[in-house]
């Protein structure tokens, strides 16, 4: 399968063809958000992209810059999307390090000892808390 290579599209179809999101809706949303800027520019989704024109998105608190290679309105196998971007350098460095931080750093669920209370424990919690501060206590306008 070959994709059709057009002139320009719409910016939600290509990052929908270039598999950056699984369908146009999630794009055009994202879109709206302003998590996708052409050119350092926010951009509304029906703005048209082009070949050599520069994406940031916005994904997953990370920021990704590609290089638009060539566009297609036509959604097909990864292989081939991939071929219509570039990622850069500078990008590709800055997701290496993420993931790198993610591997290395403590996972703050391991530091948990115990899991949920007990019924029994949030009988107790909740009895100390109603015996420690009574209605007119915490109420009080006099305070």
């Amino acid at each position: 399968m070959e994709l059709k290579i057009v002139e320009s599209c719409r910016i939600d179809k290509f990052l929908w063809a270039a598999r950056f999101y699984k369908t146009r809706g999630l794009a055009a949303e994202e879109i709206g958000k302003g998590r996708i800027k052409l050119g350092g520019q926010a951009v509304k989704a029906s703005r048209d992209v082009k070949a050599g024109d520069t994406l940031e998105m916005l994904r997953d608190g990370l920021l990704t810059v590609v290089k638009v290679l060539a566009v297609s309105e036509q959604r097909g196998p990864a292989s081939l999307a991939q071929a219509l971007y570039e990622e850069t350098a500078q990008s590709i460095a800055a997701r290496q390090k993420a993931q790198d931080m993610r591997r290395f750093t403590h996972e703050p669920a391991a530091s948990i000892e115990q899991g949920r209370p007990t019924k029994r424990d949030r009988r107790t919690l909740e009895q100390a808390r109603s015996s420690s501060a009574q209605w007119n206590d915490r109420w009080s306008a006099e305070l």
